[in-house]
């Protein structure tokens, strides 16, 4: 089985290098200013302009206006637009077609019955993720090392390529993948030392365990 790895919250010119030669079909980078790994436009684009063709590259937004997304799509160029917050299916389709760029919203999960937001995405968004809902007191939707009941994926079919975020790590990601039988995943934390700090060896070994399925 085929499955494809998005390794996100990425912020040096190193740990870019170890996504991409460890195979990692999607980079993400995350603007979002409560996040230890939030960039600046000015950061970012010289990361994101180094990363090579066939590499999706990712944007991670949270409810973001207009004028946020102009300045990041000036600086880099991205592919894809990742809305992590509470985005209506309104707001998703008008960034797609106001910015011209591919759009995945993320599905909070933590129980059976937020999935059923899932739908009303079906024709605005290109992707979704489903990740892990946060604890009430965290200050960011993601990155927060949570896992959910991977099973609640198991039983459903989407007409819309997805996702699995939330607690993934090189450990557990196979058991993941063979649970919610996933075809893509995507990991942050999970590939951590600390809090936004990103360890080329655990992206290694995290791209090496989903290579090996």
């Amino acid at each position: 089985m085929s499955v494809a790895s998005k390794i996100c919250g990425l912020s040096t010119p190193d740990t870019v290098a170890a996504a991409v030669a460890g195979g990692a079909r999607f980079v993400g980078f995350v603007f979002f200013p409560p996040s230890p790994r939030n960039l600046s436009p000015a950061q970012a684009g010289p990361l994101i302009r180094g990363v090579p063709a066939g590499v999706t590259r990712v944007g991670v937004f949270v409810d973001p206006d207009d004028d946020l997304l102009k300045r990041v799509l000036a600086a880099a160029p991205l592919d894809l637009v990742q809305l992590h917050g509470d985005e209506t299916p309104e707001r998703v389709a008008q960034i797609k077609q106001r910015f011209g760029k591919k759009t995945m919203k993320a599905i909070k999960v933590a129980g059976e019955s937020d999935l059923d937001a899932a739908p009303r995405y079906y024709g605005v968004a290109d992707w979704l993720m489903f990740d892990a809902r946060p604890p009430k007191a965290a200050t960011r939707p993601g990155g927060n090392a949570l896992a959910f009941d991977w099973e609640l994926l198991r039983a459903r079919q989407w007409p819309l390529p997805w996702m699995l975020s939330g607690g993934l790590t090189p450990a557990n990601v196979a058991e993941a993948v063979r649970i919610a039988r996933a075809t893509a995943v995507d990991v942050s934390s999970g590939v951590e030392s600390a809090p936004g700090v990103k360890d080329p060896a655990k992206i290694r070994a995290f791209l090496a365990a989903v290579s090996a399925l």
